[in-house]
């Protein structure tokens, strides 16, 4: 499983506030082009966000699915991606003493032909896009606590 982690400087209630807004998925998720529809009840279990992956014109349609939120440590979603697959992706946020947040994000294929792909060559591609990911998602956590 690929695990990044990063500090962000803002507490934990500004890090679960944009993963509750299923709107805002497309803009910290790399990979993520646009989202079609956030489905009333996000990020209750069971719900779905539709989104688009790749770049225009060769975008592919599929969504996210919640497994668990707790709103005060995170969610754990089931993330498709065809042809590719499915990826199971769990984001925790904790509290850090100085009133910022910790937070890690854990993620791995499921299903699809992206599980054929060795462990160690899916976490090497999986770390970098997913560093990218946090670094996306403390500037949209981060800047709202201004």
């Amino acid at each position: 499983m690929a695990t990044v982690t990063r500090v962000m400087h803002c507490p934990p209630e500004r890090v679960l506030s944009v993963l509750a807004d299923g709107w805002t998925y497309a803009t910290w998720v790399v990979g993520t082009s646009r989202i079609r529809a956030v489905e009333p009840g996000w990020p209750a279990v069971g719900s779905r966000i539709d989104h688009s992956v790749g770049v225009w014109p060769a975008l592919l349609d599929d969504d996210t699915t919640v497994l668990s939120w707790d709103p005060q440590q995170g969610i754990e979603v089931q993330a498709r991606g065809w042809p590719v697959g499915e990826a199971r992706i769990r984001i925790d946020v904790r509290s850090r003493p100085d009133g910022g947040s910790d937070v890690r994000m854990i993620e791995d294929a499921v299903r699809g032909p992206g599980t054929l792909v060795p462990r160690p060559v899916r976490t090497a591609l999986l770390v970098p896009r997913n560093t990218e990911t946090l670094h996306r998602l403390a500037l949209l956590a981060e800047g709202g606590a201004r």
